[in-house]
């Protein structure tokens, strides 16, 4: 008996974004270039995300295609 292949979407992503932001969860958002970002995820779609950071500093609007992963910042 052949086995199956896993889905090629499981959908936890938007499960996982909305709850960083209905949570306000302080993460850490590093890029495919090395660039590092720390904020919290006020907003996302299917394209991007903006990343709402501390008052001296932009916030800014993120590309998920460069995005290498998004890490939780311990308090």
């Amino acid at each position: 008996m052949p086995k199956s292949k896993a889905p090629a979407q499981t959908f936890a992503e938007p499960q996982y974004l909305k709850q960083l932001v209905e949570q306000r969860t302080p993460v850490s958002v590093k890029l495919i270039t090395g660039e590092e970002f720390d904020g919290t995820i006020e907003y996302w779609d299917q394209s991007f995300l903006r990343l709402t950071r501390e008052p001296e500093n932009p916030n800014l609007f993120i590309f998920k295609h460069d995005i290498r992963y998004i890490a939780i910042l311990s308090e």
